[in-house]
């Protein structure tokens, strides 16, 4: 795992420095629809949101680094939001795209030259996974090699040990539907097998059907929890851990093409990415 300042660079370098050139390949069409699944009547839209949470989020993260006072604010997160949509309405195209990247480049020089001792800080922390992160992956518009593979090297990576620190398991797992983490475990793993039977498919044959095998959802998931709760946790954790070094590995095997490929991108997407999302350990 990267220090998490570095991880934290790579993302505001590698995930948003690419967000919009990977976004334009989608036709039209197709992208404007995702973006109306995250609720914005267009693209620059949600960048305007993306650009709000960054400048708020880092006057608070500079003010503890430089441990200067600053407001502490409760926040209507609509109305931030509808009020970071209408600051740009009018502004022309060009000159939009250019202050997200203006902002993207000094925001990782203005981290790049903070203290190092404010990275331990939790409330930077917090604010840094909140809007450089965390925000990657809730407006997951064109899935990228970068955010998959963080998903697997950072998050799942520790997610047998953040259990281990939940307070109230009984509750947590109440939540996720099962009966046991292992049964958790279980269903994440078959979604991954699942995963990444229909990526080879596609890979090796472009007419590859993989809708017309698809499985049912509920049934599917009731045949993996019925087949890892006879399994002890030893076991069911060693499979996990075997199971993400080897979609570590089919991902870094991808060929750049496969990202365009709106199955693939969105198998990826869904099996990786939001599925953590869907069953996050809040420690």
């Amino acid at each position: 795992m990267l220090p998490y300042k570095q991880r934290t660079l790579n993302f505001l370098e590698i995930e948003w420095g690419t967000y919009i050139e990977r976004f334009n390949r989608w036709p039209a069409e197709q992208g404007l629809k995702r973006v109306n699944d995250q609720g914005y009547g267009q693209f620059r839209d949600m960048l305007a949101h993306v650009v709000a949470w960054w400048q708020e989020g880092m006057e608070i993260i500079l003010a503890i680094a430089e441990e200067r006072e600053y407001e502490r604010k409760k926040y209507d997160f609509d109305a931030f939001n509808s009020e970071a949509v209408a600051k740009y309405k009018d502004w022309d195209e060009a000159k939009f795209l250019a202050h997200f990247e203006k902002t993207r480049q000094k925001t990782a020089t203005d981290l790049k030259s903070m203290n190092e001792a404010a990275w331990e800080n939790r409330r930077v922390r917090a604010w840094v996974n909140g809007i450089f992160i965390h925000h990657a992956r809730e407006h997951l518009v064109a899935s990228s090699r970068f955010l998959i593979l963080d998903t697997l090297q950072n998050e799942w990576n520790t997610y047998a040990t953040d259990f281990e620190k939940v307070e109230d398991k009984e509750e947590f797992l109440k939540k996720q539907g099962v009966g046991s983490f292992r049964e958790l475990l279980g269903h994440v793993i078959g979604w991954w097998e699942e995963g990444e039977r229909i990526i080879t498919g596609i890979l090796k044959d472009p007419n590859f059907n993989w809708h017309a095998k698809r499985r049912d959802t509920d049934a599917f998931n009731a045949e993996l929890i019925a087949k890892y709760k006879k399994l002890s946790d030893a076991a069911v954790q060693n499979e996990f851990e075997r199971k993400r070094r080897a979609m570590i590995k089919l991902v870094n095997e991808l060929p750049e093409e496969a990202f365009t490929n709106k199955d693939i991108e969105g198998w990826l997407a869904a099996d990786v990415v939001e599925h953590f999302d869907e069953h996050t350990i809040r420690v």
